[in-house]
């Protein structure tokens, strides 16, 4: 039977995806010798994955571009999904279920997802953390001090929505920067700790890194997960408290893929496999100006501003991709650079390849994003325009989770759920 997900700050989908699985990636990516059984299905050098125990009934963002792309996707394997995906701010969600609207969350749910904003926390950003000053919709605000409604402590309101379903188990994500703001990262154990009183153990938060998990990018984020201490069978809880948790049972994924040449996990180091290096999902893309694919044919034209300035770098098709960021178009790195500019990959330049940046699609490659996710998406009625344009595309897959990623953390869920709980 299918897990009920319920999805906080969804973005596109990059989560609900890898929760739910049953997407394409390039077959390259996926560790065979660890995960033997994950593809169903290969054709042209992507594979297949299957599907998970998982299945999203509620999701929500405060970005109606993000309900476009997520429904677009999510169309084509659920009914209902305009009723599904809600857009606002989850502050308001919970304030009408306190105030007597109970309809507003879904009954009986397993687990609750969500990336809570991390602009604040970003070492990308100004790195205001708690003291932010934009609101729960992303407004800038003017306050004397920051608040539990301001975007650096949304997280609480992800609390409040686990007190109200009281799921099994809850997955919080963030960026690596959080763990470095001082005693960020320890008040936000604490205060997902005391979720329901004390209902909730929250485990040490783990920072993984997407290219220890065969995402070709260099992208790290850190993981709270809470396990409700009532559903737990009996010796478990013992277990998690303890902090001693062999991997074999730590809802955490066990990486496959090496960073650097080191692993900490010495029980699988002859399985692990060398890093993804971007060319293994950027070579075999046709060109913008011959795909048929609108999320391929779409890409900043903004002009190479200098080496001084950030996203003006020619991708190292030998090495991790670019951490794929939520920017404008004159921060999205280069494919490719001219020789003037500091380019080298001459023989494409020679093949009449111009100065261009990195594509939506090839932004999403890099994500581990399917092919079939589109974020260019143009007007259904024959119209000029689009539903989804490239500058909103551009910030949706930056903001995104890995599918991949996300993929690895609900495998390695789904496989110690029945050694966790209760029937």
């Amino acid at each position: 039977m299918k897990k009920k997900l319920l999805s906080l700050f969804s973005g596109c989908g990059g989560m609900d995806i890898g929760f739910e699985g049953g997407f394409t990636v390039p077959s390259v990516l996926i560790n065979t010798g660890m995960h033997t059984d994950w593809i169903i299905g290969e054709q042209e050098g992507r594979a297949l994955l299957k599907e998970t125990f998982f299945d999203t009934v509620f999701a929500n963002d405060i970005n109606e571009h993000a309900k476009i792309a997520w429904v677009d996707y999510f169309s084509k394997r659920k009914i209902d999904v305009m009723g599904i995906f809600k857009v606002g701010s989850i502050v308001d969600y919970v304030k009408q279920f306190k105030n007597g609207d109970k309809s507003i969350f879904p009954n009986d749910i397993d687990i609750v997802t969500g990336g809570f904003p991390c602009q604040d926390f970003s070492v990308a950003g100004k790195r205001k953390g708690f003291d932010s000053h934009k609101d729960h919709n992303g407004l800038l605000i003017d306050i004397p001090g920051p608040s539990e409604e301001t975007r650096g402590k949304l997280y609480m309101w992800m609390k409040e929505v686990v007190e109200i379903t009281r799921p099994k188990m809850f997955i919080a994500e963030n960026v690596k920067g959080l763990a470095n703001l001082g005693t960020v990262k320890s008040i936000i154990q604490n205060d997902f700790s005391k979720t329901g009183g004390d209902g909730y153990i929250v485990l040490e938060p783990r920072v993984l890194h997407a290219a220890q998990y065969g995402i070709p990018q260099s992208r790290e984020r850190i993981i709270f997960i809470g396990i409700k201490k009532s559903a737990l069978k009996p010796g478990i809880l013992k277990l998690l408290q303890s902090g001693n948790i062999p991997d074999e049972l730590s809802p955490y994924p066990t990486p496959t893929h090496r960073l650097n040449g080191e692993m900490q996990h010495s029980n699988a180091e002859p399985l692990i496999k060398q890093f993804n290096a971007v060319n293994k999902v950027l070579l075999d893309l046709e060109e913008p100006g011959i795909s048929k694919d609108p999320s391929q044919t779409y890409y900043s034209k903004a002009k190479f501003m200098g080496v001084h300035c950030q996203g003006q770098k020619e991708v190292d098709l030998n090495r991790l991709g670019p951490t794929i960021r939520s920017e404008h178009h004159g921060n999205i790195e280069f494919r490719r650079l001219s020789v003037a500019n500091g380019g080298k990959l001459i023989e494409e330049l020679n093949q009449g390849k111009g100065e261009r940046r990195l594509t939506l699609r090839e932004c999403a490659r890099i994500q581990t994003f399917p092919d079939d996710f589109n974020f260019v998406i143009p007007k259904q009625d024959g119209g000029r325009g689009f539903l989804l344009n490239s500058s909103n595309g551009y910030k949706l897959v930056g903001n995104a989770v890995p599918p991949l990623l996300a993929y690895h953390i609900a495998t390695k869920i789904e496989k110690i759920w029945g050694s966790y709980f209760k029937k």
